[in-house]
């Protein structure tokens, strides 16, 4: 005996419940009892509205530092008795949020913070408490998060550049960088090696870590807010040495990254370099491209300016075997004797498109039979999609699993599967519209593409069956006596799967109506029996949907004796043995059967005998 799902009880309302219970078992009487529920007074854990009831709602910046706690769950029992939180456990129904829950119950920003978005963002999460003692509460809560209004960290300017003196020695300020915005940190990114130059990173002051001897350095700074790591800023320093003998082309920028759609048509202008030589003029350079083959045959340098060549397909393997990044280094050579050059590093990262849109699958056509249990598999609908990465689609059902369409679809693999009754007679065929929609194919997730496939599922009809019944011919003996009707047996029949129920009619051998049929129960009704009798019952049995036309007959022969009759003490009621095979004894008997001829010559040889005798005694007589 279990409570019922869903049940609430209240013992100020109902204290206790009385259950009727009903037992009966064959060859015995029925038998009730009672059953008595008593309801106390306990301590039920109670959850605060509007948590409990319509949910908490909860705003904050979108610039919150990480791990903020944001919200906190407090429970109460019955009695108003405020818990702490270590007497309960917390957990998360729902886990698609960034959102984080600690053992007391308290919700926490993202350990990265949020998404510094324009938009309003809300996440919501839906909290169960439960106590020590099995109880529990549930409620959900809101979180808004509202765009910041703190600025971006930006650089004044893109590049920097500094001339300083030859002479200038370890530790000393070379030259200060600013940024703009909250909480800035600075920080070199490269050269890494060697260390040339440190930046303070409180003031953004440049010092030099020993005695210059290089003529031109290029540094890549970048500016971050520390509480917001994803918010952040790059610039280019590039430090020239005064007095260095055979110095280069000074080059702006120094280091080049950038991220290029595999859209870009060919001859579009990547950047362009401002360089000059030690005079201070841009005459008499040279400029050409150093790298992989890969890189090589995909850019080509015009003057200063890296330009696209080819087509820069995002999709392809050979893209995909460099991890979609371009590596290459752009040569700058001024005239002179002997000849000077400067390298200018380029990191270029390819970035997808989503240009094809999925194809569905040609004759997608399943059969399934109409008797198919719930959950089992029908077919595999496999779109294709040329954007890399490949085939990575999600499907849906369009109109969803229901009575007009019983199947549902697995989002990530389009397995189709039953989650319905299917019937031949009211529905041949389904035809379902399946949509094909790709994912992660473009650096803006909102930029996707689907198309509608039409799979048809044909139902496999299930031929009707006859009932089959266990045993379909039974021999028993009951005691006939005065008073109630005797219970003779019980029918054991089966019919096909999507038979509703079995219907049962004695059609043969119920001499004067002695005996009654109720369901599949057969009864002997009282009577004044002086003399045992033996009845031959014909039950017919078959399907309600099915009809009449897929039916099976049982055969009983009931042994019915009065309580005056004495009995063998082998007979019992409730007695029933299986069809038996028949006894067949074999006598073998010795016959002659002679041929024809025989029997002539015995014939005629025995009437001459017979005339033979006859004359002999006749002269006998004579004489």
């Amino acid at each position: 005996v279990t409570l019922r799902a869903g049940a609430e009880l209240n013992a100020h309302q109902v204290n206790q419940y009385t259950l009727t219970l009903w037992a009966a078992c064959p060859e015995e009487d029925e038998v009730q009892e009672h059953l008595f529920v008593r309801v106390t007074r306990g301590q039920v854990l109670r959850c605060d509205n509007p948590f409990a009831s319509t949910g908490d709602v909860v705003q904050v910046l979108a610039d919150v530092a990480p791990r903020t706690p944001l919200y906190a769950v407090v429970p109460q029992p019955l009695s108003g008795l405020m818990v702490s939180g270590g007497c309960h456990r917390f957990w998360l129904r729902n886990h698609d949020t960034p959102l984080m829950l600690t053992r007391r119950g308290v919700v926490l920003a993202p350990a990265n913070g949020f998404n510094p978005s324009k938009e309003i963002q809300t996440f919501r999460l839906e909290i169960e408490v439960m106590d020590r003692h099995g109880h529990n509460c549930s409620g959900v809560v809101r979180v808004e998060v509202l765009p910041s209004s703190r600025p971006h960290v930006t650089f004044r300017e893109p590049q920097w550049a500094v001339t300083v003196p030859k002479s200038i020695g370890p530790l000393e300020v070379v030259m200060q960088v600013h940024a703009s915005g909250d909480n800035v940190r600075y920080a070199i990114l490269a050269p890494v090696v060697p260390a040339l130059f440190t930046i303070n990173e409180v003031t953004g002051e440049i010092r030099s870590t020993r005695q210059l001897e290089a003529a031109q350095a290029h540094l890549l700074v970048q500016a971050y807010n520390v509480l917001h790591p994803d918010d952040h800023a790059t610039t280019t320093v590039n430090i020239t040495v005064q007095g260095t003998d055979q110095q280069g082309p000074s080059c702006v920028p120094a280091i080049f990254m950038s991220q290029v759609p595999e859209t870009a048509s060919p001859g579009s202008t990547l950047v362009t370099l401002r360089c000059s030589d030690s005079s201070g003029t841009e005459r008499h350079l040279h400029y050409a491209l150093e790298g992989p083959p890969a890189s090589r045959s995909s850019f080509y340098m015009d003057g200063p300016r890296l330009q696209v060549n080819t087509t820069l397909d995002y999709d392809s393997e050979a893209v995909a075997a460099v991890d979609f990044q371009l590596t290459a280094t752009i040569v700058v050579t001024a005239g002179g004797q002997p000849p000077q050059s400067t390298r200018v590093p380029v990191f270029l990262t390819v970035t997808p498109v989503n240009e094809f849109t999925p194809v569905c699958p040609s004759g997608t056509t399943f059969t399934v039979l109409e008797t198919a249990a719930f959950g089992s598999i029908v077919g595999y609908v496999t779109g294709t999609d040329r954007d890399y990465p490949q085939n990575s689609l999600a499907y849906r059902l369009e109109g969803g699993p229901g009575p007009a369409q019983p199947f549902s679809i697995g989002t990530q693999t389009g397995e189709i599967r039953v989650v319905g009754p299917l019937d031949s007679k009211r529905h041949k065929s389904y035809r379902l519209s399946v949509r094909l929609t790709d994912t992660h194919n473009d650096v803006d997730p909102a930029k996707r593409r689907s198309c509608l496939c039409e799979v048809t599922v044909h139902l496999q009809a299930v031929p009707d069956q006859a009932p089959v019944c266990t045993p379909e011919v039974q021999e028993l003996w009951i005691m006939a006596g005065p008073g109630k009707r005797q219970p003779v047996t019980h029918l054991v029949c089966q019919g096909s799967p999507r038979d509703a129920a079995l219907t049962y009619a004695i059609v043969g051998g119920n001499k004067d109506g002695r005996f009654q049929l109720e369901g599949n129960s057969i009864f002997y009704l009282p009577s004044d029996l002086s003399e045992p009798c033996t009845y031959v019952l014909l039950v017919k049995v078959w399907s309600i949907p099915s009809g009449s036309q897929h039916s099976t007959v049982v055969a009983l022969v009931v042994h019915v004796t009065p309580w005056s009759t004495p009995v063998p003490p082998s007979t019992t009621t409730w007695h029933t043995t299986l069809q038996k095979e028949p006894l067949v004894i074999m006598r073998t008997v010795v016959v002659w059967h002679p041929p024809a001829w025989f029997v002539a010559v015995l014939t005629v040889s025995s009437a001459l005998l017979l005339v033979t005798l006859g004359c002999m005694v006749r002269r006998l007589l004579c004489r």
